[in-house]
């Protein structure tokens, strides 16, 4: 029942990896993304979805995620130690911890994901649950190897301490969030804004010179060639509501006419 993990795996040796944001939170559409042949389905439990404390939905989505050959990449609602064993409990291995300002906010985070922690005890605790096939399959170094660990980086304190941020012991990679960003900045809807642009690329710099995989939301064909050729190793393609909008809206525009 133990899950390889397919981005970790994919980001290794300077890999790339590409993935879609599930809104609807279907095991369903899980499925068909790990179908199209993309490494990871992004579920956001910070903003909707089941509870991160609902460890029979989860385990419902990663058992899709499995049938479909795909990875979930899980947006934590916190940093909360108790969310963080409960969300890999069901089978889930890569995380992303969110509002993260501090390099305590993801230490925090990242101590409770694993079984040994910095060359000493992590906080992850043996649980008879998914994730160890209901404890007949304790293996401790291997469910260690196989978590990864991301931060979001999405607010003004977060890049002002970015270096050391990405210096934390585990952290496997980053990603930004440009609208969250804007609004810390105080320049809300204006990713754009050149105070917000700046901020961004300090950030990838860091996470370049570190040697930290970092990640992106691309929106078009055009952003998502470009992301990659700025050295983002993680983009995201988009999610099922945006597709049908664009699909469906396309569709109704070309056989109405706009009437």
């Amino acid at each position: 029942m133990h899950l390889t993990n397919h981005t970790k795996d994919g980001l290794a040796d300077g890999g790339r990896v590409f993935g879609a944001r599930a809104n609807s939170f279907s095991p369903d559409l899980v499925e068909v993304y790990g179908g199209l042949g993309l490494d990871f389905a992004w579920l956001d439990l910070e903003h909707g979805g089941p509870s991160a404390e609902d460890a029979v939905s989860l385990e419902h989505l990663v058992r899709a995620a499995t049938v479909g050959g795909v990875d979930l990449m899980v947006r934590l609602p916190s940093n909360d130690p108790s969310t963080v064993r409960k969300v890999l409990d069901t089978g889930v291995r890569t995380v992303i911890v969110p509002r993260v300002e501090t390099a305590d906010d993801v230490r925090r985070a990242a101590r409770a994901a694993f079984y040994t922690y910095d060359d000493g005890p992590g906080e992850r605790g043996v649980a008879h649950a998914r994730g160890s096939s209901w404890g007949a399959d304790v293996d401790t170094d291997r469910e260690d190897a196989s978590v990864l660990v991301g931060a979001m980086i999405e607010n003004r304190t977060a890049v002002e301490n970015v270096e050391e941020i990405l210096s934390v012991p585990e952290i496997g990679f980053a990603y930004l969030g440009p609208g969250d960003l804007a609004v810390s900045m105080d320049h809300p809807g204006r990713s754009d804004h050149p105070e917000v642009r700046e901020a961004i690329e300090t950030s990838r710099n860091a996470c370049v010179e570190a040697g930290i995989p970092i990640g992106v939301s691309a929106t078009s064909v055009e952003g998502a060639r470009a992301a990659l050729d700025a050295g983002h190793r993680i983009v995201r393609l988009g999610d099922e509501m945006e597709a049908v909008r664009r699909l469906v809206g396309d569709r109704l525009e070309a056989v109405t006419g706009g009437d």
